[in-house]
This record gives structure tokens, sequence and C-alpha cells, in this order.
């Protein structure tokens, strides 16, 4: 039985992040054997060097947090590893698995029982790792979108990947509402129309990308890089201040780039006129990849689609659906609020940063600021 500590809820989202995480895994392995046995070697290499390249990019962003923190650490765990120690295990990848054991550990001292700091402790560090696998699960789904022409399991990654991402977004919707109080929490009605709206949209917008790459591969590349620059664009004009230095805030509007070319992500307060430009700028791109894969259907026909157009239709049509999704969420569910409403405000000058105090899962700066975005 878990005590005062963990809602059954908490214990329910971290077994769910858990078991995504090692999902997650298990698929990239997969996609790197299937396509090695089809002797792609080159899609195989890309693969790789992508793989890495998201590695890289979590791990810059969980040192820039520790340094950002001033190598402040939460528990005894955290203190062992030296600052020397801790950048070696970033640089050899190994950071945020690091943070994972951490974590880990803390909710085994919570289950029984023997600390009860480390309820708080565990929450905290866990809203750092679902930011991490936030960015980590995007990055990822882009590799495979770039590798998707010659992957043996096109199909069947692409439903993975997408209900990994629709699933994990529901989890760090769950970590954002930690900031909300308690009479706005959200009731099981309010997730299950969160998680189908992601679902289908992310599902549409993958969707549209097979079919593109699977008549056009050498161009999903170049519609990459010309949709990424159009976004972080985007980005760069939202005026995003997540970062607490210039670079980091430039490397953080490269990603949220990154995430938006499969799904929306409010960076700053306001976006709602912009979200539905972007929505507006994904559903045209969706209608012209699939015209594309139409008109190459229609030259060179196959036998194992025999009706283009509808399928095409159909893939418009889920996406639409998705935006009606939405709309009935934030018209029914989702919570506005004022940002001084939200738990977690910043430390005032009656509790001074230097004055020591029992860590609350509300003091994470990061995704506070998070949850300000989408909430307020």
């Amino acid at each position: 039985m878990i005590g005062n500590a963990f809602s059954s809820s908490d214990f329910l989202f971290t077994c769910v992040d858990l078991l995504l995480f090692l999902l997650d895994i298990g698929v990239d392995i997969w996609a790197a054997v299937s396509l090695y046995k089809q002797e792609a070697y080159v899609y195989f290499s890309l693969l790789l060097l992508f793989l890495l390249g998201s590695s890289m990019l979590v791990q810059v962003y969980s040192w820039l947090w520790y340094r950002y923190d001033d190598f402040k650490m939460k528990t005894k765990i955290e203190k062992k590893p030296s600052q020397c120690q801790l950048k070696l295990l970033h640089v050899f990848q190994l950071g945020i698995f690091f943070g994972l054991f951490h974590d880990d550990i803390c909710v085994f001292i919570v289950l029984y029982g023997k600390d009860a700091d480390a309820e708080s402790v565990a929450k905290f560090l866990r809203q750092d790792l679902r930011i991490l696998h936030f960015i980590e699960m995007f990055s990822v789904k882009s590799t495979f979108v770039l590798t998707l022409p010659l992957a043996l399991s096109s199909v069947l990654k692409a439903i993975g990947s997408t209900l990994s991402i629709a699933s994990f977004l529901t989890t760090y919707d769950h970590s954002m509402r930690t900031f909300l109080p308690e009479k706005e929490k959200h009731h099981m009605i309010s997730l299950v129309f969160y998680f189908i709206w992601n679902l289908v949209l992310i599902s549409s917008r993958i969707a549209a990308l097979a079919l593109f790459a699977s008549v056009l591969p050498c161009f999903i590349f170049a519609h990459f890089i010309c949709s990424w620059l159009v976004l972080f664009f985007f980005a760069w004009r939202s005026k995003t201040n997540f970062m607490e230095d210039p670079r980091g805030e430039w490397l953080y509007r490269t990603t949220v780039g990154l995430i938006w070319y499969f799904n929306w992500f409010s960076v700053a307060k306001g976006m709602r006129i912009r979200s539905v430009l972007y929505h507006a700028y994904i559903l045209i791109d969706i209608c012209i990849l699939c015209g594309l894969w139409c008109w190459k259907m229609s030259t060179d026909p196959s036998d194992f689609v025999t009706h283009p157009l509808t399928t095409a239709a159909c893939v418009v049509a889920v996406y639409v659906l998705g935006l009606l999704f939405k709309v009935i969420y934030y018209t029914f569910f989702h919570p506005n609020l004022d940002k001084d409403k939200l738990k977690g405000a910043t430390i005032t000058e009656e509790q001074p940063e230097e004055e020591e105090r029992p860590l609350k899962a509300t003091d994470n700066k990061r995704m506070r600021k998070l949850a300000e975005n989408f909430f307020c």
C-alpha cells in the first residue's frame, strides 16, 4: 500500500513514464536492426547519427539546467559525483540516465516510507525529466521521419510513435497540472479528451509525412529543413524566455521549431491566435503532402493502394477531426488562470533563496514557466 506519499495517479503516471521510456528505446533498436537487415547501410548510419544527435541535445539541456541551478544538488545521491564527474556523465550520454536512476530511488524510498521529504524531491526531479523526455521524444520522431522510406516496419513504427507521443503528452499535462489550485485539477474526462486530440492530430501529421516519404523519399529531408526554418522563425518571433542565457534560448527556439514540425507547443503566454495560424499552416502542409502523394500514385499506380484520393481525404479529415476535439477540450475542460493563481510562485523576499526549506514539487521553475504558457 502506498501511504501518504504518492497518490495512485502519481504512481500510475510514474510507471507510464518508465514504460514509455523503455518502449522508445526498444522501438529505436528495432528500427535500427530492421534497416541493417535490409542492408540499407546509408539509412542505418543516418539513423544512428540522428539518434546520437538527439541524445546529445538532451544531455546539453540537462547540463545547462545543472549550471543554471549553480549545481545545487537536492539529495545525497545527487551529491555523490563531483562537478567534473557529472560533466563526464553528460559527455558519455549518461546524464539523463543518472537523473532517471535517482528519481527511481526516491520513488522507492517513498513507497517504503523511509523519508517523508522524498515525495517532493521525486516530483521535483520528475518535472525536469519529463521536459527532457519531451524534447527527446520529438527529436527522435524527426529521426524516424527522415529514415522512414526504407524502414521495414514503417507502419508499425508510425503507430507506435503516435501512441507513444500522445501517451507521453498526457503524462506531461499531468505534471503541469501540479501547479494548478486543487479545484482546477482535471477530471478523467478532460484527460481522455487531451489524449484523444493529441493522438488524432499527431496520427494525421505522421500519416501525411509517411505517405509523402513513400513516393518521394529524396524530398522528405528537404521538406523537414524548409518547414523547420519557417517554424524556427515563428519561434523567434514569439520572443520566448525559457532559458536563462541567450545561447540557451536560441537552442530552445531551435528545439521548438523541431517540436512544431509534429505538434503544437505553447511557448509564451497569449498564443491563441498563433495557435490558429499554426494549425492552418500544418493543415495546408498536410493537404499539399497528400496531394503530391495522390499525383505520384496516379502517374505510377500501386497494387497496394486502390483509392489514393479517398486515402488522402481521410488523412486530411482526421486532422480536422483532431482540431474539433481540441476545440471541445479548450472550451469545456481547459483551465484559464492568471499567473498569480498558479502554485509555486517565485521565492519572495520573506523566503530568500539561501534559506533552507523543504523542497516542493512546485519549486521547479522550468515546469512552472511551461505551465504559465499553457494555462495563462
